[in-house]
């Protein structure tokens, strides 16, 4: 089933999110209502938190990023030995950043029309469970790590545009006005405000 997306201005969008268990409601039917969700908006990653729920849950398929790029631009933005993955990050923290950063324009189901370029970290080390509770800790790097680092922040209450410089912030503000008035058309079903 298709859900709402929360757009900017959700208070939800702001919440640092609880961690859950193996008894958390329904939750295979909630995992497999994101990845429709997230394919039909045409994103590759989601969390729970731009679908209403202050969780600690994500999931996040830069094998679609992978599949859509140029040779050459899959050099520049993915490791050698990624192809990307697609995967469910239960109660995800981020363990180790790299010092290596790399700038890319990144953009946001929660936050439709507008982009902006974000610096991260090359490669990440991150500790999660899996769908089945299965206890991981991986190390992801390039497009892969942009993207899980960029769904780990919705799970700390953050949108990418609180990463973007200044004056990207300011060149963006009358139309972050504008979504949180509710004044864009998007394609997906999307709930802005409370």
């Amino acid at each position: 089933m298709t859900l709402t997306i929360y757009g900017y201005g959700s208070a939800v969008l702001k919440e640092q999110t609880l961690p859950i268990d193996s008894t958390y409601p329904e939750l295979d039917r909630l995992i497999a209502d994101m990845w429709e969700t997230m394919g039909d908006a045409s994103g590759c990653g989601l969390a729970a938190p731009q679908i209403g729920r202050s969780i600690s849950l994500f999931v996040v398929d830069s094998r679609l990023v992978y599949m859509g790029l140029s040779d050459k631009e899959r050099e520049s933005c993915f490791s050698p030995d990624d192809e990307g993955i697609r995967e469910v990050f239960i109660n995800a923290q981020i363990t180790s950043y790299s010092d290596e950063e790399w700038e890319e324009v990144e953009g946001c189901l929660s936050v439709p029309t507008l982009s902006g370029r974000v610096i991260r970290p090359w490669t990440i080390r991150v500790r999660y469970e899996n769908q089945y509770f299965e206890k991981k800790e991986k190390e992801f790097s390039g497009m892969t790590a942009r993207i899980i680092a960029h769904e780990y922040d919705h799970t700390q209450g953050m949108l990418y545009i609180e990463r973007l410089k200044p004056l990207s912030k300011q060149l963006i503000a009358s139309k972050l006005k504008q979504l949180a008035k509710n004044k864009v058309q998007v394609r997906y079903k999307m709930k802005i405000g409370n």
